[in-house]
C-alpha cells in the first residue's frame, strides 16, 4: 500500500511540474527562514543558563532617581558582596568583578593585548560554572599576583608548555603575575567574557568600605528554594545602614531628609538568566541583547514559516477541480474517504521531505552570512546531534501533516457524481460567501506589507539618528586611545600632531560623547539651595575639548589658560542650568560638591553650552557639568578635510618613534557613533531579509494562482480575443480580483503595522513620527510586486493565438 502510496504520489508531482516547484521552493524557503531565525532565538535564551546553578544566581544592581536624572548602573559599591553575606543566610556565596582592561601583557619576548582581564573574588568558581583545565579552583585566586588565563591565552603565550608557575608582566602597572590555573574558555552565550581573572585580594580598593562610589560587579548564590523578590525586600534597610551615614558626612545631608526631598538610593537583585535579554544598565559588562528584537524574529518565523504551508493549501486546493475527477473515478471505484485521505497526506510529506532536505541545504549555504548580520557564532549540527536531527523530522513530519492536512479533507471530501458533472468549492462564513484561496493571499499579503512598513519605519529610525543635529561635529574627529603610554612624551607626541597642517586642533581628554567613555557621577548644589542635591555627569576636560568637538556656548566663555580662576570654573549645559532651578544670567553663580570624606568643593560657573547629546538617542539629555582637569591617556584629534589617510599614517610613523609598549591605534568618532546602534541596525537588516523574502514566498503561491486561473479560463480568453477584446483589458480582467485581495490585506495590515512600529519607537527618547506616507508607500510597493507577478503570466495568456486556446479541451 505505502509503494502505491509513493507512486501514486511521484507521478502526480512529476505531472505537475509547476506547482510541485513553486511549493517545494516556497516550504523549503519558509522552513529554511524558521531553522535561521530559531537557532538565533534559542541562542538568545540560552545567555548564562550553562552555569550548573544559573537559576540560584543573581546579580545586584544600583537604582537611584534624584533631581538631574535617574541612576541605573550594573555595578555596585566594594561592601556590597561581603555585608549581604554577613547579613543574610539565604546569601550562600557572594563574589565580585572588577574589569581591567585589555592591558598589554608580556612574556619573555612575546607581548600580547587581545585579552580581557578583570579582577575576581578568590570564590568565583563556587558561583560561576567556569572549569580549570590545570590548577585548583579552590586556591588558585587566593594569593596576591595570581591569576587564572583561558585556555587560549595559554596556548597563545605558552604553546603546548604547562603554564601552571609561569610570570607574565604588565609593564604600564609595573607588576609581575603568576599563573595559578588554565580555564576553559568562555562559552560565548556568557553576558561576560573574560580571558585573565585576577585576584582580587592585590586590588586596594576592593578593600574599601565606601558606600558612594561602584565600580564592582556583584553576584550572589542564593540556597535552593530562595525566594528572591522576599529577599530583595530586605535591603533598603542595609542601604539606609551603611550607605545612610556616608551619604550624611558626604553632603551634609540627612539620609531621611534626602529621602524626604523625592530622592532614592536602593540595591536591587537582578536573576541571572535575565542580565542578556532584560538589561537597560550602564556601564554593564558588555552590550545586551534586545528581548523585542527576539519576540519580532520569533513571530517573524512563524509568519514565514505559515505563509508556505498557506501556499501550500492554496495551491493544493486550487488544483482541486484538475483533481475532481480522479477522486471522482477512485470513490466510483471503491476508494474510502480515508484511503484518500491518506493519498493526499502521503503526497504532502512526500512534498515537505523535500522541501526540508532543500532548507537544510540552504541553512548551511546561509548560515554564514546570517552570522555576520546578526552578529553571532551560531552553528548547525544537523548530522552530529540526534535531538536536533529528530526534532527537524518531527517538524518537517507536522508542517507536511498541518499543510496537507486541508487538501486532504478538502479533495477526499467531493461527491463523485457532482465532481464527475464538474463543481467549484466555496466556504461560508458570518459575512457571506468568500473563496477559501482568496483569504490565504489576503493573510499572505498581510504579513508581507506589515513587513514593509516595519522595515521602512526601521530604516527612516536609523536615517534620523545618522542625521539628526548632534549639539558636536563627530566628522573627521580621530580618537587615539592610550596615550598614557607615550609616559612623558605625551605631551610631545600631542605637539607634533598641532604642527602637521592637516590637523585642526587636538585636545586630551577621556570623556567621548560617543562608544565607550570614562563616567563619573557628581552631585552639586546651588550655593544658594543647598538643600537641592542635582545629580551630573562630570567631563574631565581642556581648552581645546570645546573647539575640537564644536560644542556651541550658549553663554559665557570657555576655559583659558589666561584665567587662573578657571581651575575652579566650571561649565554647565541648558539642562543642568535648568535642573538647579536658574533663570537669567547664571555666568559667576557658584556650585558646591562633597567629597567621600566631608570635603566641600565650591565651583563658579563661566560658561554655558548648547545642550549636546552624549549619550545614546535612546536616552534624553541631562544634566551635564565639565571642569578643567588634565585628563591625558587619550587624544582627540580633529583632522581637515582631505588626506585623513595620510595623517594617520604619519601619525603611525611618529607613534613608532617613541617607542610605546602599546600599539598605535585609532578609531573615529563617526564610527563609535554609529556602533551605539549595532543592534538596531540588525534589526533593520534582519527585517529587510526576512521581508523581502516573505513577499518572494507570497508572490511564488500568487503566481501559482493566477497560473491555475489562466489555465483554467484558457477558452475564455480565446473566445474574447475572438470577439475583439485587447491584451490590456484581459490584462485587467485576470489582475483584477487579485489586486483587490492585496487591497484588502493593505487595509488590514495598516493598524497592526502602525501600533507595533509606534511600540518600537518609544524606547527612543528621540525618534522620527508615522507618516501617512509611509503606509502608502508599502502599499503601492506590494500592489506594484503583486501587479508585476499577475502580470507575467496573464500577459503570457492573453498573448496566446485565440485558435490555440479554443482547441485546448
Amino acid at each position: 500500500m505505502l509503494r502505491n502510496y509513493f507512486l501514486v504520489a511521484w507521478r502526480n508531482l512529476l505531472r505537475n511540474r509547476t506547482f510541485t516547484l513553486i511549493n517545494v521552493t516556497g516550504l523549503a524557503l519558509g522552513l529554511a527562514t524558521c531553522i535561521l531565525i530559531m537557532l538565533y532565538v534559542v541562542d538568545e535564551w540560552s545567555y548564562d543558563r550553562f552555569h550548573e546553578r544559573a537559576d540560584q544566581i543573581v546579580r545586584v544592581v544600583f537604582k537611584g532617581k534624584t533631581e538631574g536624572g535617574s541612576i541605573n548602573e550594573a555595578h555596585v559599591m566594594p561592601p556590597v558582596a561581603r555585608t549581604l553575606q554577613a547579613s543574610f543566610p539565604e546569601v550562600a556565596e557572594a563574589t565580585r568583578l572588577r574589569l581591567a582592561g585589555s592591558p598589554l601583557i608580556s612574556y619573555g619576548s612575546k607581548s600580547l593585548r587581545e585579552s580581557v582581564m578583570a579582577f575576581a573574588d578568590s570564590n568565583i568558581f563556587r558561583v560561576f560554572t567556569l572549569p580549570l583545565l590545570k590548577g585548583d579552583s579552590k586556591t588558585a585566586l587566593i594569593k596576591p599576583s595570581s591569576l587564572v588565563i583561558s585556555e587560549t591565552v595559554a596556548r597563545n603565550y605558552f604553546g603546548e608548555a604547562d603554564p601552571i608557575g609561569k610570570i607574565l608582566e604588565i609593564k604600564a602597572w609595573k607588576s609581575s603575575y603568576q599563573v595559578t590555573g588554565v580555564m576553559q574558555d568562555m562559552p560565548k552565550n556568557s553576558h561576560f567574557h573574560v580571558d585573565i581573572l585576577a585576584s582580587m585580594s592585590g586590588l586596594a580598593e576592593a578593600q574599601s568600605t565606601t558606600w558612594l562610589t561602584s565600580e564592582f560587579f556583584t553576584y550572589l548564590r542564593l540556597t535552593p528554594g530562595t525566594d528572591v523578590t522576599q529577599l530583595e525586600r530586605k535591603l533598603p534597610p542595609i542601604v539606609s545602614r551603611y550607605m545612610g551615614p556616608q551619604l550624611e558626612q558626604a553632603f551634609g545631608m540627612p539620609y531621611e531628609t534626602f529621602r524626604n526631598k523625592g530622592n532614592a538610593l536602593g540595591l536591587f537583585l537582578q536573576p541571572l538568566t535575565d542580565i542578556h535579554l532584560r538589561s537597560d544598565f550602564a556601564y554593564d559588562l558588555s552590550a545586551p541583547g534586545n528581548l523585542q528584537t527576539v519576540y519580532i524574529s520569533s513571530i517573524i518565523a512563524g509568519l514565514m514559516l505559515l505563509v508556505a504551508c498557506i501556499n501550500f493549501m492554496n495551491l493544493s486546493s486550487a488544483g482541486a477541480s484538475r483533481r475532481g475527477r480522479e477522486v471522482g473515478i477512485r470513490k466510483v471505484l471503491g476508494s474510502g474517504q480515508s484511503e484518500l485521505m491518506k493519498q493526499f497526506l502521503f503526497e504532502s510529506i512526500l512534498l515537505t521531505g523535500l522541501a526540508l532536505f532543500l532548507s537544510l541545504l540552504l541553512v548551511d549555504l546561509t548560515l554564514p552570512a546570517f552570522n555576520e548580520l546578526a552578529g553571532k557564532h551560531l552553528s548547525f549540527p544537523f548530522f552530529t546531534h540526534p535531538l536536533l536531527f529528530i526534532g527537524l523530522l518531527v517538524l518537517g513530519l507536522l508542517v507536511g501533516v498541518a499543510a496537507g492536512s486541508y487538501p486532504a479533507f478538502f479533495l477526499s471530501s467531493f461527491q463523485p457524481m457532482a465532481v464527475l458533472k464538474g463543481g467549484g468549492f466555496q466556504i461560508k462564513t458570518s459575512k457571506g460567501s468568500i473563496h477559501f484561496r482568496s483569504s490565504l493571499v489576503v493573510f499572505q499579503f498581510f504579513v508581507s506589507i506589515a513587513l514593509i512598513i516595519a522595515t521602512t519605519v526601521v530604516y527612516r529610525q536609523l536615517s534620523y539618528i545618522q542625521h539628526k543635529e548632534l549639539g558636536y561635529n563627530k566628522d573627521e574627529v580621530i580618537v587615539l586611545p592610550e596615550t598614557w603610554a607615550l609616559g612623558s612624551n605625551e605631551s610631545a607626541f600631542r605637539q607634533r600632531l598641532l604642527q602637521d597642517s592637516r590637523v585642526q586642533s587636538v585636545s586630551a581628554s577621556v570623556y567621548l560623547p560617543a562608544g565607550p567613555s570614562s563616567n563619573n557621577n557628581f552631585f552639586l548644589s546651588p550655593e544658594t539651595n543647598p538643600g537641592l542635591l542635582v545629580k551630573t555627569l562630570r567631563y574631565d576636560i581642556d581648552e581645546a575639548y570645546i573647539p575640537t568637538l564644536n560644542i556651541r556656548i550658549a553663554a559665557g566663555r570657555n576655559f583659558s589658560p589666561r584665567f587662573a580662576t578657571d581651575s575652579t570654573g566650571i561649565l554647565l549645559n541648558e539642562t543642568a542650568v535648568r535642573s538647579m532651578g536658574w533663570t537669567g544670567n547664571v555666568l559667576g553663580r557658584t556650585l558646591a560638591t562633597h567629597s567621600n570624606n566631608g570635603h566641600r568643593s565650591t565651583y563658579h560657573v563661566i560658561g554655558v553650552v548648547k545642550d549636546f547629546h552624549f549619550r545614546s538617542l535612546h536616552e534624553l539629555i541631562t544634566p551635564l557639568v565639565m571642569v578643567q582637569a588634565q585628563s591625558g591617556g587619550t587624544l582627540i584629534v580633529k583632522a581637515k578635510a582631505g588626506d585623513v589617510a595620510g595623517l594617520l599614517r604619519t601619525m603611525q610613523q611618529v607613534w613608532s618613534q617613541y617607542h610605546a609598549e602599546v600599539p598605535f591605534s585609532y578609531s573615529f568618532l563617526n564610527d563609535r557613533f554609529s556602533n551605539t546602534y549595532q543592534i538596531e541596525q540588525k534589526t533593520g537588516t534582519l527585517l529587510s531579509v526576512f521581508a523581502g523574502l516573505t513577499i518572494f514566498v507570497a508572490c511564488l503561491g500568487l503566481f501559482g494562482l493566477v497560473t491555475f486561473t489562466t489555465q483554467q479560463r484558457t477558452k475564455e480568453i480565446g473566445v474574447r480575443k475572438v470577439l475583439g477584446a485587447s491584451v490590456g483589458s484581459i490584462l485587467a480582467l485576470l489582475s483584477k480580483e487579485f489586486l483587490q485581495l492585496v487591497g484588502l490585506a493593505f487595509l488590514l495590515a495598516i493598524p497592526l503595522a502602525g501600533y507595533v512600529t509606534h511600540e518600537w519607537l518609544q524606547q527612543f527618547a528621540y525618534r522620527i513620527s508615522l507618516e501617512w506616507w509611509v503606509f502608502v508607500l508599502a502599499g503601492a510597493l506590494a500592489l506594484s510586486i503583486a501587479l508585476l507577478t499577475v502580470s507575467v503570466q496573464s500577459i503570457k495568456a492573453a498573448l496566446v493565438n485565440p485558435v490555440k486556446s479554443l482547441k485546448s479541451e
